[in-house]
């Protein structure tokens, strides 16, 4: 189990080159972390989707072969 350290000490935040923009629906990722934060970016301050690397990566594989799951 890793700490996980307040959504206002993440740093490294970048934009998903998938989301449009336009509208500001944009999901941000941090890196560097023993695990994935995942936040909103038209709210910064807040909520952080939390998920292990290997939960991040099965997720992306999922929506990139368009097999999502409940």
């Amino acid at each position: 189990m890793h700490a996980i350290p307040e959504a206002g000490a993440l740093v490294g935040w970048f934009k998903s080159s998938y989301s449009g923009g336009a509208n500001g629906e944009c999901l941000e990722v941090a890196s560097g972390y023993a695990f994935v934060p995942v936040r909103d970016s038209k709210t910064a301050d807040g909520p952080v989707l939390v998920f292990s690397a290997t939960g991040w990566s099965s997720f992306l594989t999922a929506i990139k072969n368009d097999q999502p799951s409940a």
